[in-house]
C-alpha cells in the first residue's frame, strides 16, 4: 500500500467517525448551533494551508464567489439535514445513507449528457436493495432519521458536480474555504432564528466541535488532497466510499450502537452497489487535482 493510498484510507476514516463525533455533539447544543460552530473553526482551519498549498494558477473571480456561494448553500442544506436527521437515527446509517451520493453522482452525470457504463446500472440496483434493508421496516415504513439523511444525500450530490464543475476554473483550496464562508453564515442565521445557543453548550461539545471542524475539515482535505495525486479518481472513490463502514464502527466502538441483521445486509449491498458502480475500468486512468 503506497502512502497516497494510506492517506484516502485515512480520510475515510477521519469522516466516519465524524458521524459520531456529530451525534455526540448534540447532547449539548441542536444540531444548528453545532453546523455554525464547526463551518467557523472550517474556514479557520484551512486558511493556514493557503501558505501551504499556494494556488498555482489565476482565480476567476466570479467563478469562484458565485461557485463558492452556489457550493456553501449545498454545503449548508446537505450537512442540515445531516445533522439534523442524525437526532433520530444511528451514526452507522447515517454514514452508509449518506455514502449514496457516490452512486447518485454518475446518474446526475447522465442526465448532463455524460457516458455512462453497464456497471454503474448493477451498482445502483445493488445500493437501492441496500437502502431498502437498511430504511424500510414494516408495512413500507421509514425511519424519520433515515428520511432526513436520505434528503440530504441529494444536496451531496449536488455539491460534487457543482464542484467538480467550478475545478475547471478555479483551484479547490480558495473555493474550500469561500464555500465553507458561506456555510458558516447560513448556519448562524439559522441557529439564532431556530435556537437558543449558550457558551456553556459549546463548552460542553467542545472536542466533537474539534473533530468535525478541524480534523474532518482541514486535516482530511490535506490528506485526501495528497492522496488523489497519486490515486486515480475511480480507486479514490473505492476508498472513500468506506466512510459508511468506518462510521458503524465508530458507533459501535464509541457509542454501543448496533445494527439488526437486516441493516448489516442493507449495508453490505450499498457497499458493494458503490465498489461495483465505482470499479476501475483502466488502469491507466489518472487525476490532477489543481491547488
Amino acid at each position: 500500500m503506497s502512502i497516497a493510498h494510506l492517506f484516502l484510507w485515512s480520510t475515510a476514516a477521519i469522516w466516519g467517525f465524524a458521524f459520531v463525533a456529530q451525534s455526540v455533539a448534540m447532547d449539548s447544543i441542536g444540531p444548528h448551533s453545532f453546523n455554525a460552530a464547526r463551518f467557523l473553526l472550517a474556514t479557520l482551519s484551512l486558511l493556514p494551508l493557503l501558505l501551504i498549498f499556494k494556488p498555482k494558477k489565476s482565480q476567476h473571480a466570479k467563478q469562484l464567489w458565485l461557485g463558492g456561494i452556489a457550493g456553501g448553500c449545498c454545503l449548508f442544506l446537505g450537512s442540515t439535514f445531516q445533522q439534523v436527521g442524525l437526532q433520530y437515527t444511528t451514526a452507522g446509517n447515517a454514514g452508509f445513507i449518506t455514502s449514496m451520493y457516490i452512486v447518485l453522482v454518475p446518474i446526475a452525470g447522465i442526465l448532463l449528457g455524460h457516458k455512462t457504463e453497464s456497471n454503474l446500472w448493477v451498482g445502483v440496483v445493488l445500493a437501492i436493495i441496500g437502502l431498502y434493508c437498511l430504511t424500510v421496516g414494516p408495512n413500507f415504513s421509514i425511519n424519520k432519521g433515515d428520511a432526513i439523511e436520505l434528503v440530504g444525500t441529494f444536496f451531496w450530490t449536488a455539491h460534487v458536480l457543482i464542484i467538480a464543475y467550478l475545478s475547471r476554473y478555479v483551484s479547490a483550496l480558495p473555493l474550500s474555504i469561500v464555500q465553507f464562508m458561506v456555510a458558516t453564515l447560513f448556519a448562524c442565521l439559522t441557529a439564532l432564528t431556530l435556537e437558543s445557543p449558550t457558551l456553556k453548550g459549546f463548552e460542553l461539545a467542545w472536542w466533537p466541535l474539534i473533530y468535525t471542524g478541524v480534523a474532518s475539515s482541514g486535516i482530511a482535505f490535506t490528506l485526501q488532497t495528497l492522496g488523489q495525486k497519486n490515486v486515480s479518481p475511480s480507486v479514490s472513490a473505492l476508498i472513500l466510499s468506506t466512510e459508511g463502514v468506518f462510521s458503524v464502527i465508530g458507533g459501535w466502538m464509541l457509542m454501543g450502537e448496533t445494527l439488526s441483521t437486516r441493516a448489516l445486509i442493507g449495508c453490505g449491498f450499498i457497499l458493494i452497489g458503490i465498489i461495483v458502480s465505482q470499479w476501475p475500468r483502466s488502469p491507466k486512468e489518472t487525476v490532477v487535482v489543481v491547488l
